[in-house]
């Protein structure tokens, strides 16, 4: 992703820092050969979520199909109309 000044910065995690997160972005690597994980805002035409309990109303009223929170995983029952990704 771009800014408006069409630079970027790519965030990086070493395993030492966040072994959740890189474990993470490992196994979706291994799934499907992209070893990047997109973190944007978390929020839908609302201020940004700063709570547990924001993340998972945001997710129950929106189009996610998966939401993490630490070592937690929910899974949104399948939909014929998307693609779904297991890691």
């Amino acid at each position: 992703m771009n800014h408006v000044d069409d630079t970027g910065r790519l965030p990086t995690v070493t395993r030492e820092e966040n072994p959740l997160y890189y474990d993470l972005i490992s196994a979706f690597h291994r799934k499907t050969g992209i070893p990047v994980i997109l973190n944007t805002s978390f929020n839908e035409n609302e201020p940004i979520v700063c709570s547990p309990e924001e993340a998972i109303d945001c997710f129950q009223r929106t189009r996610m199909d998966v939401f993490a929170i630490g070592p937690f995983m929910a899974v949104k029952p399948f939909r014929g109309d998307q693609e779904t990704i297991a890691v």
